[in-house]
């Protein structure tokens, strides 16, 4: 068994000004997390992108020694989510055959998530435990 732990911090402003390219926002967060960032009030609703994004880069970075190439994975082969009790909960997802060959070797990774936001920042650490 191997532990692997990301770390990721982010300015808020940052991402809502790359918001503001709708391409950027279909690039990296997933139907899911686009319909829980925007449910969110107009003033914190960028806090709530910047802790996915957060949390993307936090599991990528985790887990990027186990990939055998980092262009396998994309921004939305990761997913932020919560569960019933509104906790963050990230996992590796895909939707054509090519990403599931490609993250075969990591599709059903446990990973643990924290994820954090204030006005101007928002952090992520994402610990990852793999199977050998």
């Amino acid at each position: 068994m191997e532990v692997l732990v990301g770390t990721d911090i982010i300015e808020v402003e940052r991402i809502k000004e790359a918001m503001q390219d709708t391409n950027f926002m279909k690039k990296v967060f997933t139907t899911k997390e686009i319909e829980y960032c925007e449910s969110k009030k107009e003033n914190i609703k960028y806090q709530h992108y910047a802790a996915r994004f957060s949390g993307k880069e936090a599991v990528f970075k985790a887990i990027s020694k186990s990939l055998k190439n980092k262009y396998d994975i994309s921004w939305k082969n990761i997913e932020i989510t919560n569960d019933e009790n509104l906790r963050p909960v990230a996992k590796i997802v895909y939707d054509t055959e090519k990403d599931k060959q490609n993250l075969q070797d990591i599709i059903n990774t446990k990973i643990d998530i924290s994820i954090s936001h204030i006005k101007d920042l928002a952090v992520a650490t994402a610990v990852v435990i793999l199977e050998n």
